[in-house]
């Protein structure tokens, strides 16, 4: 039977109303729901994301109290934010699935004092929460304890992480007896978006938004401050794909530093970097002068991926790393210094015109006379007329490109996957 569009509205404002409720009881919880879509479908069974939507079967939902629900959106927004929907895939998907509950749960039970009544559904018992190694699953990550779980190649199922635990009461997970084992959720819509690379950066830039506002709230407010779990993997999911010690050591050995240094070791000839020795980790690395295309071509992803990078390089060099940051389109936004990673928060994105690589080496020469940087990185999906090389003054150039496709007749060239 069709559900109407008034019980369809009603059910949807049930759910915004449990979002607010989360938003003002668990802070952080509720700040990440916003950014979710809600739906309900009858062919679910229970509740499920796909990383995008949170959708409830609606006779599901009709069952659950205020306080039920409230658990269950928390359980579906925490599968998202530690990025269990898009983790590729897994040996055993029914055991992941598993995995992945007993740590969601538990960092709920957690936020809730420890009280197992906040992740207990009157209809399925107390929602699995301990390790099979009998500690508490917030203490690990879904692939620490997937690991110590029993495997089941046989096992029929969506090999990307679905599976399906729609309407299942009852599983024996392991040989151990010390904890309950009901299973309540719907993991059959994870790694839909698995080749949308773009997703994880999204989540991430999303979780350090909510973080930073939850750090800046009233410190005397015992309510809505970042949870244990963010706190622990706030640094691990925002780690940028480039090895920035790797990149930036050979760069700046190469270019800046010593041109005549020892070639590299033949066995890395696949590699385009020199593999640096990191025993001068007491070096600063001073004067890089970051520059993100903020251009139309450049998707809001697109710069969040680049800024990330740049905050990610200055989180490897922990405090040793020093320069300016920018932004351009067929404009430069002024370059600010930096010297730390507070410093570059203040730094906010700026731009969304047409592309002008020249600028860059103009204002370089025009405004940073005084004090020249010592290298030139450049973010960009390329997609703009290059200048020659002689603009850039001697001054080394690397090129950090989001695509396969662009190549720049000079400087050197590095790529990261947006």
């Amino acid at each position: 039977m069709a559900l109407s569009e008034d019980k369809i509205k009603g059910y949807i404002k049930r759910l915004l109303l449990s979002r607010m409720r989360i938003l003002c009881n668990h802070g952080f919880y509720g700040l990440l729901l916003m950014h979710m879509t809600y739906a309900v479908s009858e062919e679910i069974g229970t509740a499920c994301t796909d990383g995008v939507r949170i959708v409830f079967d609606p006779d599901f939902l009709e069952s659950l109290s205020d306080s039920e629900l409230d658990f269950v959106m928390m359980h579906e927004i925490l599968h998202v934010v530690l990025q269990h929907c898009i983790r590729g895939d897994v040996e055993d998907p029914e055991s992941y699935n598993i995995a992945a509950d007993i740590v969601v749960n538990s960092n709920i039970m957690l936020e809730n004092g420890g009280k197992a009544s906040s992740i207990t559904l009157s209809k399925y018992g107390t929602s699995i929460h301990i390790a099979p190694d009998g500690k508490e699953g917030h203490e690990y990550t879904a692939e620490q304890v997937y690991a110590m779980l029993p495997k089941n190649s046989k096992r029929k199922g969506n090999k990307k992480g679905a599976g399906s635990a729609a309407g299942r009461a009852k599983k024996e997970i392991g040989k151990y007896k010390h904890q309950p084992v009901w299973v309540w959720d719907d993991h059959s819509q994870w790694g839909k978006y698995e080749e949308d690379d773009t997703l994880r950066d999204v989540w991430v830039k999303r979780f350090e938004d909510a973080a930073e506002a939850i750090e800046i709230r009233d410190p005397s407010n015992t309510r809505g401050l970042l949870p244990a779990f963010a706190q622990r993997i706030l640094k691990e999911i925002k780690k940028p794909q480039t090895d920035w010690r790797t990149i930036l050591n050979d760069f700046i050995q190469e270019e800046v530093v010593d041109y005549s240094f020892a070639p590299p070791d033949r066995r890395f000839d696949d590699n385009p970097f020199f593999l640096p020795d990191f025993n001068g980790k007491e070096d600063m690395v001073e004067d890089i002068l970051f520059m993100i295309d903020t251009s139309g071509s450049m998707s809001d992803d697109m710069i969040a991926a680049a800024y990330s990078e740049v905050k990610g390089a200055i989180a490897q060099f922990d405090g040793k790393l020093k320069g300016w940051l920018g932004f351009f389109d067929a404009a430069i936004i002024k370059p600010k210094p930096f010297s730390d990673e507070n410093e570059f928060k203040v730094i906010k994105p700026a731009g969304g015109g047409g592309t002008d690589f020249q600028i860059i080496f103009e204002y370089v020469f025009h405004h940073m006379s005084d004090k020249l940087p010592a290298s030139i990185i450049i973010l960009t999906d390329g997609y703009a007329p290059f200048p020659q090389e002689k603009l850039a003054g001697g001054i080394p150039v690397l090129w950090l490109l989001n695509n396969e496709e662009v190549n720049p007749p000079w400087g050197k060239v590095a790529r990261i996957t947006v």
